[in-house]
C-alpha cells in the first residue's frame, strides 16, 4: 500500500468523523469538561496513555453499535466465529484485554483437564488433579498475575531438557512469553515437548503485531491458545483483547466469562467493544505492514530533519524484533554540547503545551519495552500513535527544548 493511500484509510480521521457524525451530536467534551489534558502520544500504545487511537472505521462501528441492545451470548458467539475465519484459526473469543485472555484461557485448561465447574477457580486449584503451568524462568513477568489469578503454582524451567522433565501428572498448562528477551527454549520446541506429553500451550504475544501475519502464524505454528490485545496494533478499543486457538478450549474458556459467573465475572467486554474488534481486524486486514512502516519511517524523518542544527544530535532508526514492531526514533547527543538530559527533555516536552509524551524508555538504560535499545543518553520517540500533523509539532518542540540548552 502506497502511504498516500494508508493516509488515506488512517490519516483523514478528521474528513472521515465529520462525514460520519455530519448532522449528528457528535457528544461534548468531557476532557474539556473534567479539565483533563489531552496529549500527543509520541510513546506508543501504552496502558497508562490509553493506548492506540480507533480509526475512523472502528470508532464509526462502536458508536453505531452503542444504539441497539442484543443478546450478549449471540454477538460473542457470531463474533467469534467471524473472526475465527479471518485469522484462519479453530475458534476465537473478544475478552477484556489480553490479561483476561490469559485468565480465561488458564481456566479453560483447569475446567477441561480437570473435568470441573468453573466455580473451582481459583479457591479449590491446589487440590485438583492438575494445577501446574510450566514456564521459563526467563519469561516470568509482571503480566503472568492474570495466570495466577486462576490459582494456579507456576513451575520454572530453563532448558529443554528440564523442560520435558518437569512434565507430571499436575502439569495443566505451559505458558510461553512471546517478547521475552530471556528463555532458550524456543516456540517449537516449548510447542513439540508439550504435545509429546498432550499439554495444551499458551503465547502471550499481546503487543506482538505488526507484522499482521502473526495474527494468524503462532496459532498456525502449533500453539493450542494465543492472546493479542486490542488497544495495541491493532488500533481497537483498549479495554479488548482477542483469545484465538482450539475450539474445545475457547468453548471451555466461555463458561468462565461474563456473563458467567466464574472467574472472568468482573472481565465484563460491553457489545460495543466486541463490535470495535470485529472492525479492528476488518481494518488491520485491509493494511500492510509495508504501508504502515513507510508512513512511521516518513514521520520518524521528518522529526529527525528538524533536529538537524542542533549540535551534536544523531538520528537513527530502528525497529524492536518482536513487540512494537514498528519504527522508533531514538536521538543521541552530547550533553557536554546541550545541556540538558534526555530525562529532563522528556518532563519538558509532558508539561508543555501541547503536552506530549515520549517513550518511557528515554533515558533508560533497561528500557520500558522489550527490543527497544536505549540508554542514559538517548531520547525515544515512538511515531506510530501520532495523528496526522503531530510528528511536526514533536520535531519543533524538540528543536525548542534542546536549542535552549546548547552550551553558547
Amino acid at each position: 500500500m502506497k502511504r498516500r493511500a494508508f493516509l488515506g484509510t488512517v490519516g483523514a480521521a478528521g474528513a472521515a468523523s465529520a462525514a460520519t457524525t455530519k448532522g449528528a451530536d457528535v457528544g461534548e467534551d468531557y476532557y474539556e469538561k473534567l479539565g483533563v489534558t489531552k496529549i500527543i502520544n509520541a510513546a506508543g500504545t501504552y496502558t497508562a496513555l490509553t493506548a492506540s487511537i480507533m480509526p475512523p472505521s472502528v470508532q464509526a462501528a462502536v458508536a453505531r453499535a452503542a444504539k441497539s441492545p442484543v443478546r450478549l451470548g449471540e454477538l460473542q458467539t457470531a463474533a467469534g466465529e467471524y473472526i475465527a475465519k479471518k485469522l484462519k484459526c479453530e475458534a476465537a473469543m473478544v475478552t477484556a484485554g489480553a490479561a483476561s485472555a490469559l485468565t480465561l484461557g488458564t481456566a479453560a485448561c483447569l475446567t477441561k483437564a480437570n473435568r470441573c465447574g468453573i466455580r473451582a477457580i481459583p479457591t479449590e486449584v491446589r487440590g485438583l488433579p492438575k494445577f501446574e503451568v510450566l514456564i521459563q524462568k526467563g519469561h516470568r513477568y509482571g503480566y503472568d498475575q492474570a495466570v495466577l489469578c486462576c490459582g494456579v503454582k507456576f513451575v520454572e524451567v530453563e532448558t529443554v531438557e528440564d523442560y520435558d522433565r518437569a512434565f507430571n501428572d499436575h502439569t495443566v498448562m505451559a505458558l510461553f512469553y512471546n517478547a521475552a528477551e530471556r528463555g532458550s527454549i524456543s516456540r517449537e520446541d516449548w510447542i513439540r515437548v508439550a504435545r509429546a506429553h498432550s499439554v495444551p500451550t499458551f503465547n502471550d504475544a499481546a503487543a506482538d503485531m505488526p507484522p499482521i501475519s502473526n495474527l494468524w502464524n503462532y496459532t498456525q505454528m502449533g500453539f493450542d491458545l494465543v492472546t493479542f490485545s486490542g488497544g495495541k496494533g491493532l488500533r481497537g478499543p483498549q479495554n479488548a483483547g482477542l483469545l484465538l486457538g482450539r475450539k474445545d478450549l475457547i468453548v471451555e474458556a466461555e463458561k468462565s466469562n461474563n456473563p458467567h459467573d466464574g472467574v472472568g465475572r468482573g472481565m465484563k467486554v460491553a457489545k460495543e467493544q466486541i463490535v470495535g474488534m470485529v472492525a479492528a481486524v476488518d481494518w488491520i486486514l485491509s493494511q500492510t505492514d509495508e504501508g504502515m512502516a513507510q508512513e512511521f519511517r516518513r514521520r520518524a524523518d521528518k522529526i529527525a530533519a528538524m533536529l538537524k542544527d542542533v549540535p551534536s544530535v544523531t538520528a537513527e532508526i530502528s525497529v524492536p524484533p518482536v513487540a512494537n514492531h514498528i519504527p522508533h526514533l531514538s536521538i543521541r547527543y552530547s550533553q557536554d554540547r546541550v545541556k540538558i538530559s534526555p530525562r529532563e527533555v522528556m518532563l519538558e516536552l509532558r508539561k508543555g503545551s501541547p503536552a506530549i509524551e515520549l517513550n518511557p524508555s528515554t533515558g533508560s538504560r533497561s528500557g520500558a519495552s522489550a527490543g527497544i535499545k536505549t540508554d542514559e543518553n538517548t531520547i525515544v520517540v515512538g511515531v506510530w500513535m501520532l495523528q496526522p500533523g503531530e510528528e511536526v509539532v514533536v520535531g519543533k518542540r524538540l528543536k525548542e527544548v534542546l536549542g535552549r540548552a546548547v552550551k553558547a
